[in-house]
């Protein structure tokens, strides 16, 4: 499926850019593209297209696909359980949707392998200073630093304001690494930036509040799915988190994802684990899209 994407990247990319940009798209829009599966295990494939790029995997895009192809009848909904195994361009992915009247109420997906490749690296950004970040891969690459090294807070509000440093923290690790994954060096750089306040401990579940800044500068409305495997990815490698304990990630806007470590692995030499994220995607509707011939923007346009 990886390959796929590649040519859909190069031959098909006005898709995307019809799709995603304006006027029929805006910078917080994402697309899933159903496809038949390369593997032969799978009972849908699916790729990612986001408005900076196409992109190997998606958390809260699993959710909504698996959401989709149930509720829609793609695939055969059994309830009370149904499981849907998910080509993506990462890898093959497991579903388990709880299904009630017709309706998904739930679905969790197992991840693959979520690995650390630097913790408490010193980065310079101009303006700010020099703090310590973490880096790790849960599906697309993340940079995860703390809100108050940023001298910023995770509110709406601010919410220009973090994708700002979100950009500029981006920037200054490329400047002084090449993330690349083990097994696909293709799959190499930064994708995204979590800003994070400080982890909560209350009534035996530890919990945070994040944001996650995704290319080309805008703010994940989910808790994010990869990047919520990346933390869980650091914090097994901490020490601070066993296999099965569970964790609450908040968004921006505070919504909700469950996540815990399923067991731990090795990946070419490396410690990595396995995340499971569960959390909860709605339809709001159908829509066609069309495009004149006429048109003076067949890609659509960006301001």
């Amino acid at each position: 499926m990886y390959e796929k994407m590649l040519r859909y990247m190069n031959e098909q990319d006005h898709l995307r850019r019809l799709l995603l940009h304006e006027p029929r798209g805006r910078p917080e829009m994402s697309v899933m593209l159903i496809v038949p599966p390369c593997d032969p295990r799978a009972d849908v494939g699916f790729l990612i297209m986001a408005p900076g790029d196409w992109v190997p995997m998606s958390g809260s895009n699993t959710i909504c696909t698996t959401t989709v192809v149930l509720e829609t009848g793609m695939v055969p909904m059994k309830e009370p359980l149904t499981e849907v195994r998910l080509d993506t361009a990462a890898g093959l992915i497991t579903a388990n949707a709880e299904c009630i009247d017709g309706e998904c109420k739930s679905v969790s997906f197992d991840n693959i392998p979520a690995f650390v490749y630097a913790l408490d690296k010193k980065i310079t950004i101009s303006g700010i200073g020099t703090i310590a970040v973490d880096i790790a891969y849960g599906g697309q690459w993340y940079v995860i630093a703390q809100a108050q090294d940023l001298n910023t807070q995770i509110k709406t509000s601010n919410a220009a304001k973090l994708v700002d440093i979100g950009k500029r923290l981006k920037e200054a690790v490329l400047s002084q690494c090449m993330p690349t994954h083990p097994e696909n060096p293709k799959i190499r750089g930064i994708n995204n930036v979590i800003i994070s306040d400080p982890w909560n401990s209350s009534n035996g579940t530890k919990s945070v509040r994040h944001a996650a800044i995704v290319t080309p500068g805008r703010l994940d409305r989910s808790p994010c799915g990869t990047g919520s495997s990346s933390r869980l990815a650091v914090l097994y490698a901490r020490g601070q988190l066993e296999v099965g304990e569970g964790v609450l990630f908040r968004s921006i806007i505070d919504t909700e994802f469950k996540g815990h470590i399923r067991g731990s692995v090795k990946l070419a030499g490396m410690d990595a684990v396995l995340p499971t994220i569960q959390g909860r995607a709605w339809i709001t509707g159908e829509r066609q899209v069309r495009l004149d011939p006429s048109d003076p923007f067949p890609a659509g346009f960006l301001i």
